[in-house]
């Protein structure tokens, strides 16, 4: 019998290490809400790396998501790793440096050669203005209406800057439904695309515009960071950097700064900027009817730019003479550069 009892006291002593090493575990704390968003990081892990669907976003963002919904490893939490890059969102930080790269990696000449292209990027807007009277309708707030309005615009900087100053309750949903559909735009934009152009417009090939002085590539990101400055302030943090990358590509003197920032330092912003949106989709958050509704408005948004864009794009085309090839129209609703990808 004393055998047998000092036994039972081993077996309950094993018992309770096991309890206690399986409450240091963040196993008791999932839920079917953790393991489903789990499933949604592996599925744009997928699209990422299988597909080939911008892998550039979807990895970080795939991978943080699945971090952010596995309890206890504390990396999304205050003090967490994954928390520092949400910091450079939430002070507004990261935005303004992705577009730093990215105008160092943009050419405006064929812009500022045939300045009626602009046109493109206002038609191609539509949808933003579609998607934010939907969403006033269904009962948003009109600052929250308008950051949904803005996934729209396939700018994924632009919907953070924009969605922390009016409605940073909504960030986690509008940034991912924002750079999911930028990711995802070589399969929404085709069918639209296909739908409103015929075969022969689609096979109009275009002049090369006129030629740009040196000149003019300088000066104009330093008139269009004036102006900006001096009309639209709220948004100047983000044209004032994207101006400052220009210039500096354009200068050439500063030749390798350029090609750093256009690369290296775009690539490691980017990342740290898709690890901070994937760690926002924890369930708890995210698992919501408005946010099924927000995804819903950003396609809508998409869908209503790329048309928007392509008809207007018909419209120049004819009043050109067929001069402007219509597939160009779908590029003006901006996340540069996969939109001009997609129309070519």
């Amino acid at each position: 019998m004393a055998l047998l009892s000092e036994r039972d006291e081993i077996m309950i002593d094993i018992h309770l290490l096991l309890e206690k090493l399986l409450a240091q575990t963040g196993i008791p704390s999932l839920t079917l809400g953790n393991i489903f968003m789990v499933a949604v990081g592996f599925g744009l892990l997928y699209l990422g790396i299988k597909k080939k669907y911008e892998p550039f976003l979807l990895v970080g963002i795939g991978l943080s998501c699945i971090v952010a919904n596995i309890p206890g490893s504390g990396l999304t939490e205050p003090g967490g790793l994954f928390n520092y890059a949400y910091q450079g969102v939430e002070s507004l930080i990261l935005p303004p440096l992705i577009f730093l790269g990215i105008g160092s990696m943009t050419d405006f000449g064929p812009m500022i050669a045939n300045p009626s292209l602009v046109i493109l990027g206002a038609a191609a807007h539509l949808g933003i203005f579609v998607s934010l009277i939907g969403a006033k309708v269904l009962g948003f707030s009109l600052a929250e209406a308008c950051s949904i309005g803005i996934i729209g615009g396939a700018d994924g900087p632009m919907a953070i800057y924009t969605t922390m100053k009016l409605a940073p309750h909504l960030l986690p949903q509008i940034s991912v439904a924002a750079y999911s559909y930028m990711a995802l735009m070589p399969l929404i934009q085709p069918p639209v695309m296909r739908f409103l152009t015929t075969k022969s417009e689609r096979k109009i090939i275009m002049k090369q515009p006129r030629y740009v002085s040196r000149k003019e590539k300088l000066l104009f990101p330093v008139i269009i960071t004036i102006i900006v400055n001096l009309l639209l302030p709220p948004v100047a943090p983000l044209i004032t950097m994207l101006m400052l990358g220009n210039l500096i590509r354009e200068s050439i003197v500063l030749e390798k700064m350029g090609q750093t920032l256009s690369n290296h330092f775009l690539n490691i912003i980017t990342l740290i900027l898709t690890i901070a949106i994937g760690s926002t989709m924890k369930a708890q958050s995210f698992l919501t009817s408005s946010t099924l509704i927000i995804i819903a408005l950003g396609l809508v948004a998409f869908i209503f730019g790329t048309a928007s864009g392509v008809i207007c794009a018909r419209i120049m085309c004819k009043l050109s003479g067929g001069k402007i090839n219509p597939l160009i129209g779908s590029a003006g609703i901006a996340s540069v550069p996969i939109a001009a990808r997609v129309s070519h």
